[in-house]
């Protein structure tokens, strides 16, 4: 009997195994399974290349193209007072204190290099960079930054050779600059433009340069980011790389690996000056078209629209009546611009550029700056609850005058009649020239406050329509509400800028 018991035993224990079975699966089938571990889908997995790799043959290929950019300056001294020129360290010093001694400090009497009091002695600074040819007749590329201010240019070669370069032309808005080098029947080793957009996150980039003018090094790393934006200019569109980037960088390449340049470094992010693995590129599709308008003009042009934009946000889009928060709303300066004389108003929301989407102000400035000037594009704005389009004739960017206007021309505003604006905790009082409410004073506890408004900020106008007074501000606000808005949009002027804050129709 007991040798009986074992089989029967095992034999119920499979039996009540295969039926418990049987029943999750019922179970799951019906999709009424309790107690039971999800079924889950597959991890994520990459088939890894097993073939060992390195970067060496890009590298051997590529050097001969990169090269080092010596910047010579002229610094000459500001003013010929008798008093020391370059500023050191030991500047409060005695000038017979041993430390100078020790250091030889120049300018002390009987010691070398010391200068006559008095005479204006022109110095040179010598900047370094790096670069690499584009073409084999020796155009090369490199930053603006690296040249600028510069009065003599010489190229190191991988080799050591040297040669003179000229400057055919630099572009601050992007930070790239061409230079030449004449050598007579010598063809230059150059590299070719890859396509940035191809680019992923995550892809290897082998970073080729001269930092610290150590002479030609190389470093790898994969790209971190596209698309960054490093408050630089209109522009920006960076990729960001992890590769070490150091001083003297600035102006070489970074390959993909099959040798085509996809970004020239530009910046870093680093608290010490060194490399901590944040570095930004300019996307070749940026600088080719860049360096191509330098080869064959010396310089950028391109288009002006003539507006001042702003970001819209999701409070903004909910007052002017849009779906999305996208595009750039617009003020208008003071002067006539290609817009202004087109008839695009301040207030309006600019949501495409020759039907091609919006998304906010950076993509329009280079939508724009893409256009050469003179040309006619199609712009489409919201208004008044619709979409409308006007074409517009662009302006030269490169003729405007870039020098930023003070404050607002001296003009004092003395508070009369204050009166409160209820809900918002805003006290407002009329300008003294007659155009919009001033706010004198702002409840820090208030939604206004939270969106920015302060005081000394010029109310200008309510949802499009100008106000001089709290009551037409008020009378405003209320034409919002019975429109069934949610909340009104406050055109504000600070001397000679213009914003837009949108704020809750229910706190008023």
């Amino acid at each position: 009997m007991q040798q009986d018991t074992q089989p029967r035993k095992k034999r119920s224990r499979l039996f009540a195994g295969a039926l418990a079975a049987g029943v999750a699966g019922a179970a799951l089938a019906g999709g009424m399974a309790t107690g039971t571990l999800p079924v889950l889908a597959d991890p994520v997995h990459v088939d890894a290349p097993q073939q060992s790799f390195g970067f060496a043959d890009v590298v051997a290929k590529v050097s001969p193209a990169v090269v080092s950019v010596r910047v010579d300056e002229d610094i000459k001294p500001a003013a010929d007072d008798g008093s020391e020129q370059m500023q050191n360290p030991f500047e409060g010093l005695p000038r017979d204190h041993p430390l100078r001694r020790f250091f030889g400090m120049p300018g002390m009497p009987g010691m070398p290099g010391a200068e006559p009091r008095g005479r204006q002695v022109p110095r040179h600074a010598v900047a370094q960079g790096s670069g690499f040819f584009i073409s084999d007749d020796g155009y090369l590329v490199t930053n603006n930054h690296v040249v600028d201010g510069g009065s003599k240019y010489t190229v190191v070669m991988d080799d050591g050779k040297e040669y003179d370069a000229k400057l055919i032309g630099t572009d601050k808005r992007t930070d790239l600059a061409l230079l030449k080098v004449d050598a007579k029947d010598h063809k230059f080793t150059y590299v070719g433009w890859g396509d940035d957009s191809k680019v992923r996150i995550g892809d290897w980039v082998v970073a080729v340069g001269n930092p610290f003018g150590l002479g030609g090094t190389v470093t790898a790393g994969i790209i971190s980011a596209r698309g960054r934006d490093i408050g630089a200019g209109p522009y920006d569109d960076f990729l960001q790389i992890d590769a070490a980037v150091n001083r003297g960088n600035s102006g070489g390449p970074d390959f993909n690996l099959e040798g085509q340049v996809i970004g020239i470094n530009t910046a870093i992010f680093s608290p010490s000056g060194g490399n901590v693995g944040i570095a930004f590129a300019i996307p070749a599709s940026v600088a080719k078209d860049v360096i191509q308008s330098l080869k064959e003009r010396g310089s950028v042009e391109r288009g002006w629209l003539g507006v001042q934009i702003a970001p819209v946000t999701d409070d903004i889009a909910e007052a002017v009546g849009l779906a999305d928060a996208k595009g750039a709303i617009v003020t208008l300066p003071d002067n006539e611009t290609p817009a202004s004389k087109a008839g695009i108003k301040t207030g309006d929301v600019i949501t495409a550029v020759n039907g091609e989407t919006v998304d906010g102000p950076r993509e329009l400035a280079r939508e724009i700056g893409n256009e050469h000037p003179g040309k006619k594009v199609e712009i489409t704005v919201w208004r008044d609850n619709q979409a409308r389009t006007i074409d517009v004739t662009l302006g030269n960017l490169a003729s405007l005058d870039e020098a930023a206007s003070l404050g607002d021309n001296g003009k004092s505003r003395v508070p009369t009649s204050p009166s409160s604006l209820s809900g918002y905790g805003l006290t407002l009082t009329p300008s003294d020239d007659g155009d919009g409410v001033v706010v004198t004073d702002i409840d820090p506890d208030s939604t206004a406050a939270e969106k920015g408004m302060q005081p000394g900020d010029v109310i200008v106008s309510v949802n499009g329509k100008a106000v001089t007074s709290r009551s037409d501000v008020s009378e405003a606000l209320a034409d919002a509400a019975k429109s069934g808005r949610k909340a009104a949009l406050f055109q504000l002027r600070q001397g000679d800028q213009n914003r837009f804050v949108a704020l809750p129709i229910s706190k008023g």
